[in-house]
């Protein structure tokens, strides 16, 4: 028997600070255990709801191996102290991991097989580098000449290959860079992360050498690492290429490698009077499209129109869009190709300045989404990215 489709909104969305890698103040934190303190903090934020209510949870991973493997969601929830009748699952779209698990989140309400549900990412590159302690790629994608083994090689030279084919200069990639700092400090002064971020206490350990005692402090991280107030062009401009020798793209006008976690709660119309719950935002559509994995990076280009029609919407009709910077060359072809309104899309930065946990961001993300619809009302948003290996995704979110 066919099941009405039926709407899913989302209740709870929070997400940790995003911390720099291998240096930053999530170093030493291990990966399911910032999960299971960002599950915590999601359901704080609805007491009457019954945590035996949960159905599942879902948590994106880009890297689900070490510390953050062994399905770390139902590791998370386990530590989170869900009850055990919880289940968890792990999956992984790379860069989309956590917008992915947001739609399946949704989608599992929307055909009726769930009332609530929890949708969550994390990553730790901290602690599992990009492609993992022991990557082992098929000799068969050597096969098929120059852009398969660019893929092989780094996602650098696809952003190259973007900047030269949509015609990105050096120029405006920096500008981007420098505009996507300027947005994410302006926003951390006026406060307009506090509703999406829950803080959370980091320790740190050393060692005084005078006495050679153990030094244990323990402190409370409530904003992004990443954003720099001290970044100009002329800073920037001096970086040097790091993909390729007469190329565009650097470490100034590309992603942070990043540590952080995010997490939604998501439920059904008869949840949301059941446990007298507030909400935030209502899951419209979600698309993912591929594209030639060697200009991954224009994956959003096919994927933004996928969703827009699904929800019966045009880009005009977004009131707030997050377009995750892997690259500025890339955001800028997305941006120049559909003709996207420049000031609603990333209005407080993005991964250039805040940071790109990998498959963490579409949780992340979402959370931003959800919480600036309210305080900006807005009637809609989208969360979009590209993928490795050539893909793209995004989703779309009505306040309620």
């Amino acid at each position: 028997m066919s099941k009405q489709i039926q709407d899913a909104y989302i209740v709870a969305a929070t997400r940790t600070p995003i911390g720099k890698s291998h240096k930053g103040f999530f170093r030493n934190y291990r990966p399911d255990d910032l999960l299971a303190t960002t599950l915590r903090a999601a359901l704080a934020q609805v007491p009457t709801l019954d945590p035996a209510a949960v159905e599942d949870v879902i948590a994106g991973c880009a890297i689900p191996e070490a510390q953050q493997g062994l399905n770390v969601a139902r590791i998370a929830a386990v530590l989170a102290g869900l009850p055990k009748s919880v289940g968890g699952v792990t999956v992984n779209r790379f860069c989309a991991s956590g917008l992915t698990a947001v739609q399946m989140a949704a989608d599992r309400i929307r055909v009726g097989e769930a009332e609530v549900m929890i949708a969550a990412g994390v990553e730790s590159m901290s602690m599992v580098p990009m492609m993992g302690n022991s990557p082992s790629l098929s000799p068969t994608i050597f096969a098929n000449g120059d852009e398969d083994v660019g893929i092989a090689y780094g996602m650098g030279l696809t952003a190259e290959k973007v900047a030269q084919q949509w015609k990105v200069t050096r120029e405006a990639q920096d500008a981007f860079a420098l505009e996507s700092h300027r947005r994410s400090i302006a926003a951390q002064q006026a406060g307009r992360f506090a509703d999406e971020i829950t803080p959370i206490e980091v320790t740190d350990r050393g060692l005084n050498l005078a006495t050679g005692e153990p030094v244990v402090k323990t402190r409370t991280v409530n904003l992004d690492e990443g954003p720099r107030p001290d970044t100009t062009l002329e800073g920037l401009a001096r970086l040097r290429t790091v993909f390729a020798a007469r190329g565009t793209v650097t470490a100034g006008n590309s992603s942070q490698t990043s540590d952080g976690a995010g997490a939604l709660i998501l439920a059904s119309e008869a949840a949301v009077k059941r446990f007298n719950l507030k909400p935030l935002a209502r899951f419209v559509s979600f698309a993912s499209r591929g594209v030639r994995p060697e200009i991954m990076g224009v994956g959003p280009i096919e994927a933004i129109p996928a969703a827009l029609k699904l929800a019966g919407l045009k880009h005009e009709d977004m009131g707030w869009i997050e377009l995750n910077e892997a690259f500025a060359a890339q955001s800028l072809a997305v941006i120049n190709t559909l003709g996207l309104n420049t000031d609603v899309v990333n209005p407080m930065g993005g991964a250039i300045s805040l940071g790109h946990p990998l498959g963490a961001t579409g949780a992340i993300r979402s959370a931003t989404v959800v919480h600036a619809l309210q305080r900006e009302n807005l009637k809609y948003g989208m969360v979009t990215m590209c993928v490795g290996m050539g893909q793209g995704a995004a989703g779309i979110f009505e306040r309620v």
